[in-house]
């Protein structure tokens, strides 16, 4: 057992007197520590009997009760003061909170040596010293079980929480959602503060972040190594001061077992990768990929491709463990800028996909899957509305809706509207050297301004005038007409939106050009820092 405040006021020898706080003489008291800084509660653990000479001891009245509340905030189980050192006169606020919160507040009679006092308390604790070690030993044996016997993580967390003696949780730091699959949620009041504790609060003990929950409960957050993204949660009932020692095993722990997890869901990741590459470009067998699939925990008649672009690199490259924290079965592949998942048609998945890219990230649902031949049509789809997306808010879109700036509802709907436009313009462009198209671009893109226009693509600007009524012969469109101007604009944004793999109807004809070339956009559009300056066509 641990030594208690009512036990060292007994031993005559240590000449130390009660000044106030009578009530929490049943106080436990884990350890000394000598502190004359300002603020001293920044550096304790809990549990410590908290020696000073009063050097740094507040006279104002107002900043002595603060300290009272700071110390029991921080776990101290009492205060002892140094007589006739520095320490200015108690004033009757402090005697009344030292009453009130119940910290016993101690004289340790001059000349009495601090180290003394500190030799009892070390003596009196071996038993307990010896415990830790114990229950040190437990936790890495709960960790060497987890690995051998290859039990789920929530296994170990419990492990952990019963060496601690508290409840314990492993979560993600910005959802406060369970960092691993299968874990129990934290009940409503540890996420509310999990969502209010700020890194920079001064709550600090033993490294972590200490909060006082409405239920009387403690919350401790501490960080994790080698693991920025999670956070390690214990709360205890407020009365047993937690071993910092032992907490910092367990967080060692913890991201040991983070650690394999990680290694492991990588391993499986890039084999989903290279599965859903060779389905998204039809080079899977029908039959073996459903059974695949079907292995994986996914169903290809309810699920559906998920194109997520995002300028966030780093958030694209962590979404598959978002997805795994969640329990949903997916793969995922990333390539020509987008991050494609293959997972449940659900909301739930949504969600947790907007979570983790965040609102500015765009993402298009394909239809259903239902066949593994209809794979590469899918990721068309999903490419497609992930395009779409980036137009509307928020920025999600599902394919088969009507687009609200084109009002096409997918890609043959698409390709229809730039056939119809540009068809004899892409014929044209297949069989010269294909500087029409940009030209228009560039001449939309800069507000239909001849030099803007001839600036940014680095060309005289009887060139673009030149170039410019070359399409309009072509096309039969008169760019002086608003009706003709938006055709010719809305075809651009349907062709812009198409992917890369799908060919034009004019082109794929016997008598047009190589049924090689695509219809998606080739190249990124050139645009010009005095776009929006209203100068009008002509000028």
């Amino acid at each position: 057992m641990t030594i208690t405040v009512a036990e060292l006021l007994e031993m005559p020898h240590l000449r130390l007197r009660l000044s106030s706080g009578g009530d929490g003489l049943q106080r436990e008291v884990s350890w000394t520590h000598t502190c004359d800084l300002p603020e001293p509660w920044q550096w304790l653990t809990g549990g410590e009997l908290l020696m000073t000479n009063g050097m740094s001891f507040p006279k104002p009245a107002r900043e002595q009760e603060e300290l009272v509340r700071r110390l029991v905030d921080a776990g101290v189980s009492a205060l002892a003061i140094g007589e006739q050192m520095y320490c200015p006169p108690l004033t009757a606020r402090f005697t009344r909170a030292s009453d009130s919160l119940a910290l016993p507040v101690l004289s340790v009679e001059y000349p009495m040596p601090f180290v003394a006092i500190s030799r009892e308390v070390a003596a009196a604790n071996l038993p307990q010293q010896s415990d830790r070690l114990i229950r040190t030993e437990r936790i890495y044996y709960a960790l060497q079980r987890s690995v051998t016997e290859e039990r789920k993580p929530s296994r170990l967390t419990t492990s952990l929480s019963q060496q601690l003696g508290c409840e314990l949780h492993v979560c993600h730091r910005e959802s406060a959602e369970p960092w691993f699959p299968g874990s129990p949620e934290p009940d409503a009041r540890i996420r509310e503060a999990l969502s209010q504790t700020e890194p920079g609060s001064r709550q600090v003990s033993a490294g972590a972040f200490v909060t006082r929950l409405s239920d009387g409960r403690e919350l401790r957050r501490a960080d994790i190594p080698t693991q920025p993204g999670a956070v390690l949660v214990l709360v205890s009932d407020g009365r047993n001061v937690l071993d910092a020692i032992l907490m910092q095993h367990a967080a060692t722990v913890i991201a040991l077992e983070m650690s394999q997890a990680l290694v492991d869901l990588e391993h499986r990741r890039r084999q989903g990768a290279e599965f859903l590459a060779r389905l998204m470009d039809g080079g899977a067998d029908p039959r073996g990929g459903h059974s695949q699939l079907l292995e994986a925990g996914i169903d290809p008649t309810s699920a559906i491709l998920y194109a997520v672009s995002s300028d966030d690199s780093a958030r694209l490259r962590e979404l598959h463990v978002g997805l795994w924290r969640n329990g949903i079965p997916h793969l995922a592949v990333h390539r020509s800028g987008a991050h494609y998942l293959l997972a449940p048609d659900e909301e739930r998945v949504l969600r947790v996909v907007r979570s983790n890219v965040g609102p500015s990230a765009s993402v298009g649902l394909s239809a259903a899957i239902k066949i593994v031949d209809r794979f590469p049509e899918a990721a068309r789809e999903a490419h497609w509305a992930s395009r779409s997306a980036e137009r509307i808010e928020p920025r999600t879109f599902r394919y088969g809706e009507a687009t609200p700036f084109l009002g096409v509802a997918s890609i043959d709907d698409a390709i229809a509207l730039v056939d119809r436009i540009l068809g004899r313009l892409l014929e044209y462009e297949s069989s010269h050297r294909g500087e029409l198209l940009p030209t228009l671009e560039s001449f939309f893109d800069n507000q239909r301004s001849w030099q803007k226009t001839a600036d940014a693509l680095h060309v005289h600007r009887q060139t673009v005038l030149y170039r410019i009524r070359k399409v309009e012969d072509i096309t039969g469109l008169n760019l002086d007409y608003t009706q003709d101007i938006a055709e010719l604009w809305l075809a651009l944004q349907a062709r812009s939106m198409l992917p890369n793999a799908v060919e034009p109807k004019a082109l794929s004809k016997e008598t047009g050009g190589p049924s090689a070339r695509t219809y998606g956009s080739t190249g990124v559009r050139q645009t010009d820092a005095s776009v929006g300056s209203g100068e009008a066509r002509g000028c």
